[in-house]
């Protein structure tokens, strides 16, 4: 019985066990083996915020991976990051209009999806001061903390003697009163805030055109021209420019040196500065004015209304006062029972912030900007902080369209004063209190960057 070890040693041999012999067999491969597995690889995304509708950006992930965005949200890249390697997040094309910034969009891919990545859109913004000494117009870029700075190009040329700035509501077009020229310039917006000349430059107006208004639609521009007794009247073409109204002008009083439309577009009101009155007129489908009825006041100078539309105000500069009214039914204004209120010396102009609660006259002899607080009946109080310095002789008031930041445009100083605003309305200086402008700054304009 010599066969029964042979056999135990084949079956071990045939099991990978030792047959006791002095060379050790190879291995046999195991068939269709599963290779070790490879680094997970995990998806990097966050969240988009403040996109402006109908606009969008682009994402960039290690540089490539271009992620287009056009809502607000979650967003997730395509490509995913094998773990254990790095992640970098930046904007690789810009929201027209817009300035988006990437937060906590570097790091590590560890063992789960990156998620936490932030992408906040903010409106880009500009202003534009007309320098009445040096025709000129100032034009700047508006930081995220509200502070101006000038852009590449500080300065573009104006008619003679501009004295007032505005720009429609679209953010494409901007167009500046010249006094002694008697005629509008009117420019293009670029991408970068930059204006630039239409094609023709200038338009016609009246005698002394001393400010223009832009009716809330953006359709028609009003010019009130404060020698001849008449507001120049506009409507506005698709491509910003400016063509006569028929009639081209309606009759104001005497030396009107400002116009100003209610939010619904519907009237207007004439400050006629040595007529001591305020015209009102009614706006026609085609935006030509109506003469409606007049309301005597002080030595108005500017008005203001809030956006609500119930009320309105108007800066008297002789007197010292600021008249308070209702707005009635057509349009019509209606002294408060207190008719007046006491404002610094000689107020030029007056601003309602857009939350309808504060009003800020602006002192030209005075050096400083009156602040009140507007009740639920439209009264004006000053606040508890009822004064804040300017620069000397300052003139014109604008909030930045975001209503957080307002500037002052100081005539002699040559200065734009800058502010945020406190939690009562009441305006603070900037750590940088003012920027530099051109000669005799006299108006200013800021505006929304367009997205379209």
């Amino acid at each position: 019985m010599r066969l029964l070890p042979t056999l135990v040693a084949l079956a071990l041999t045939a099991c990978g066990g030792d047959s006791h012999d002095s060379a050790t067999p190879t291995p046999t491969p195991a068939v269709n083996a599963t290779p070790a597995p490879g680094a997970a690889s995990y998806k990097v995304g966050g969240t988009v915020s403040g996109l402006v509708a109908g606009t969008q950006v682009t994402l960039l992930n290690n540089g490539g991976d271009a992620l287009p965005v056009s809502t607000n949200g979650t967003f997730l890249f395509a490509t995913g990051v094998t773990s254990g390697s790095g992640y970098t997040v930046t904007v690789g094309t810009q929201p027209k209009g817009q300035a988006c910034a990437v937060v906590s969009g570097a790091g590590t891919v560890a063992a789960s999806d990156i998620t936490g990545i932030s992408v906040t859109c903010t409106r880009v913004s500009y202003a534009y001061v007309a320098n009445s000494d040096d025709d000129t117009v100032s034009q700047y870029i508006i930081g995220s903390d509200g502070s101006l700075t000038p852009m590449s190009v500080p300065t573009v040329p104006t008619g003679a003697m501009p004295y007032s700035v505005t720009v429609d509501p679209s953010g494409q077009h901007a167009y500046v009163a010249n006094l002694h020229a008697n005629t509008v310039s009117q420019y293009n917006i670029g991408s970068d805030g930059a204006l630039s000349p239409m094609s023709p430059s200038t338009v016609s107006a009246g005698s002394y055109p001393y400010s223009i208004t832009i009716d809330p639609s953006g359709k028609y521009a009003y010019v009130a021209n404060s020698v001849g007794m008449a507001v120049s009247q506009f409507t506005i073409g698709s491509n910003g420019s400016l063509a006569p109204m028929t009639p081209t002008s309606v009759t104001a009083g005497l030396t009107p040196f400002g116009v100003a439309v209610d939010p619904s577009g519907k009237y207007a009101y004439v400050v006629n500065y040595d007529g001591n009155t305020v015209m009102q007129y009614a706006i026609g489908s085609g935006g030509a004015l109506t003469s409606v009825a007049t309301v005597n006041v002080g030595t108005p100078y500017a008005l203001a209304i809030d956006p609500s539309g119930k009320f309105a105000y108007a800066t008297n500069l002789q007197n010292n006062t600021i008249s308070q009214f209702t707005i009635g039914s057509g349009g019509l204004l209606v002294p408060m029972a207190t008719p007046t209120v006491a404002a610094g010396s000689s107020p030029y102009g007056i601003v309602v912030d857009a939350s309808g609660k504060h009003a800020y006259a602006v002192n030209y002899g005075g050096g400083g900007i009156s602040q009140y607080a507007i009740a639920g009946d439209g009264s004006l109080a000053p606040l508890s902080t009822p004064t804040v310095g300017a620069g000397q002789n300052p003139a014109n008031l604008r909030f930045d369209p975001s209503g957080k930041y307002a500037y002052v445009v100081n005539i002699s100083s040559n200065t734009v004063s800058q502010y945020t605003t406190g939690s009562d309305g009441a305006l603070i200086p900037m750590s940088a209190p003012s920027v530099g402008a051109g000669h005799g700054p006299f108006s200013i304009a800021t505006v929304y960057a367009a997205t379209h």
